[in-house]
């Protein structure tokens, strides 16, 4: 049995997301972030890669860091380790972003606290594909 997150959380999340930026997105289509970016597009959300290494993912254009995506983010979604996560929530702040969301093995309180501080909501050591399908089918009851 799935145990979500409180599903007032993820209504807030996934009833008000249309954007969602995945940072650290890998090119490798067996990798975890290019899994649930490839299954967050099929939903009907608008991917947008951050890797500074690359110019396109996914046939997306991709930015090098949050800073400079041209366009709103409601959610970022976090695929790099957790010492690097409190950088990577200071400019989900910046931008105005409203969530959040390091995936699974990674929980930083450091950043969990300053997202929250700001009005952001935060959901840790969680996937996010795996937790909008449990929430596709708890709300589809």
């Amino acid at each position: 049995m799935i145990v979500l997150p409180p599903l007032d959380t993820l209504r807030d999340i996934f009833g008000q997301t249309r954007a969602i930026a995945v940072v650290g997105l890998s090119p490798k289509m067996e990798r975890p972030s290019n899994r649930v970016a490839r299954y967050l597009v099929r939903a009907g959300f608008r991917v947008i890669p951050v890797n500074p290494g690359h110019d396109r993912l996914l046939g997306l254009r991709c930015y090098p860091r949050l800073a400079e995506v041209p366009v709103p983010v409601d959610l970022v979604d976090i695929f790099r380790g957790r010492e690097h996560v409190l950088p990577i929530v200071e400019e989900a702040v910046a931008i105005g972003a409203r969530a959040v969301w390091m995936q699974e093995g990674i929980v930083n309180e450091e950043a969990a606290r300053l997202a929250r501080a700001h009005g952001l909501a935060v959901v840790m050591d969680r996937c996010l594909m795996t937790d909008h399908q449990a929430w596709l089918t708890t709300v589809s009851r």
